[in-house]
């Protein structure tokens, strides 16, 4: 499960931002995860509950936003859903696209200060 790693990495950078803004301790994390990030929601969730013990984000929340996969038809000018699996193929002029507007986002967006540990 490498949702673990991936909540670690969270952990690790919340914390770096929280005492960069001179915080202490983290009430919530926000992230984005795209569609086609490879993650899975529900176990990244698990995996932060269980990693943030003895951490300064010991009794913090998980956000997560998804995000739809989007790609980009140049000739049609026409963005439009992926879906999953994801399918590059325009539905309004049939053809192919290579041109990933969203889907692959892995990033956290916000964390939320907390004076003293939950």
């Amino acid at each position: 499960m490498h949702e673990l790693s991936i909540a670690n990495a969270i952990i690790e950078r919340a914390g770096e931002m929280a005492r960069a803004d001179g915080t202490g301790f983290v009430a919530a994390v926000t992230v984005r995860v795209g569609e086609l990030a490879g993650v899975v929601p529900d176990a990244l969730d698990f995996a932060f509950e269980v990693a943030r013990d003895g951490t300064a984000l010991a009794g913090a929340r998980l956000v997560v936003e998804q995000v739809p996969a989007q790609a980009w038809c140049g000739p049609c000018a026409e963005e439009f859903p992926l879906g999953m699996p994801p399918f590059f193929w325009c539905p309004r002029c049939d053809r192919p696209s290579n041109d990933l507007r969203s889907g692959r986002e892995l990033e956290i967006t916000g964390i939320e200060p907390s004076p003293a540990p939950a």
